[in-house]
């Protein structure tokens, strides 16, 4: 009975201690690389559980009893900041179980052409093809890429990779939440958005709007859809490291961050294309889009209205299909969700498309989205940015 009273009081010990710890993202100068930050946080009682290779910058957790100032007292801290943990995909994403036919009376006709593999002609109906593919034209590109080659970094709640319409383009990935373990998506987001990007193109369920791009997912949130900042900085730097062309970021919360800030910078100029979701608050561009490396996408209808739910702001460089879109389920199978996290993988895709035709830095890749969008009637530029993408454009 000592024994089994002794074990819970060690357990409510650990726990307690763990409840106390407050965790930090710390900045720091670059003259205290190499261990020298490492020390001094051990020095005054931290515990050092992650160091950024591509940023100055590392995670560290604090007994509750050292305040932000200490820290700061450290020589070359330049920031500290909470690693908080939140819920990154809002509640607004709708899951549908019936799936309504969109209105495809505004929808652009898909070139009837050819493609790799012997594929067959693509048709304006083509089943495979979902409304919002068919929105931006993403077939009017594939006569001159699919986007084979093209490396697309999912950040999000995993990848499905076993699924029918994603094994084929799947070629690895990263969990950063247990870095030994696969980044399987045990929610579902994630592999709803890999399809938008680049579902396989094969005669059945859905393609995207790559269908020859590179998906690796980037596991960053966990099956609620929650997860920490630096978890999602982890994220981006592999992203960075790992020589990705484009990101996809359908995930927005929180406010500025100067570390988040920085890791962003630093992949942009690494020569990562950043795609972030708006936000689906109906109010100002969500963070991280509303930086400036970001490519922030608004949501339109498949009446080329601004979805209700979608965030708006300057910021925002163009619009792209997000409500009632069709892809991959998680498990197998195919479900409709609706969000700024829906539009955000048709611009991926497209990023994805315009680094095929030719574009080889971020700033090349806005400049062809950009280009290549036409303003849709009755939007403002804050709805929209520059309007929706024609695929078709991007040679």
């Amino acid at each position: 009975m000592r024994i089994l009273t002794g074990i819970l009081a060690a357990a409510l010990i650990a726990l307690a201690a763990q409840a106390q710890a407050a965790q930090k993202i710390i900045g720091f100068e670059a003259a205290y690389r190499g261990g020298a930050m490492v020390r001094s946080v051990e020095s005054i009682g931290g515990k050092v559980t992650r160091q950024f290779k591509i940023i100055d910058a590392l995670v560290a957790v604090f007994p509750d009893d050292i305040k932000d100032a200490a820290i700061y007292s450290l020589d070359g801290v330049t920031s500290v900041e909470e690693d908080k943990v939140i819920k990154w995909i809002e509640s607004s994403e709708l899951s549908m179980n019936s799936v309504p036919l969109p209105d495809l009376k505004n929808a652009m006709t898909a070139i009837n052409a050819r493609l790799e593999l012997s594929l067959p002609a693509v048709k304006a109906d083509d089943a495979e093809l979902p409304w919002g593919v068919k929105r931006v034209n993403a077939a009017g590109a594939w006569n001159f890429t699919e986007g084979a080659g093209i490396k697309v970094a999912v950040i999000d709640t995993g990848v499905d990779f076993n699924h029918a319409d994603l094994k084929a383009n799947y070629a690895g990935g990263y969990n950063t939440i247990i870095s030994t373990m696969p980044p399987l998506d045990d929610h579902g987001h994630g592999t709803h958005v890999a399809g938008s990007i680049a579902a396989v193109r094969n005669g059945v369920g859905v393609a995207g709007v790559a269908p020859r791009a590179s998906i690796y997912g980037v596991k960053v949130l966990d099956k609620n859809g929650s997860g920490s900042y630096s978890n999602v900085m982890a994220g981006i730097e592999w992203a960075a490291q790992n020589k990705m062309d484009v990101i996809n970021m359908s995930l927005g919360g929180g406010g500025v961050m100067e570390a988040m800030q920085k890791v962003i910078t630093a992949a942009n100029d690494a020569g990562v294309t950043i795609v972030c979701a708006a936000g689906n608050d109906s109010g100002p561009v969500n963070y991280p889009a509303k930086y400036k490396e970001s490519i922030a996408v608004s949501a339109s209808d498949s009446s080329d209205k601004l979805a209700y739910f979608s965030s708006k702001g300057p910021e925002i460089a163009v619009i792209a299909p997000g409500v009632s879109i069709y892809s991959t389920k998680k498990g197998g199978g195919y479900t409709s969700m609706s969000g700024t996290s829906m539009a955000c993988p048709h611009v991926a895709g497209l990023a994805a498309l315009a680094i095929g035709a030719g574009a080889n830095t971020p700033a090349a890749v806005r400049a062809k989205l950009t280009g290549a969008a036409t303003l849709l009637p009755g939007l403002k530029p804050t709805d929209q940015g520059f309007g929706l993408v024609n695929a078709a454009n991007l040679r």
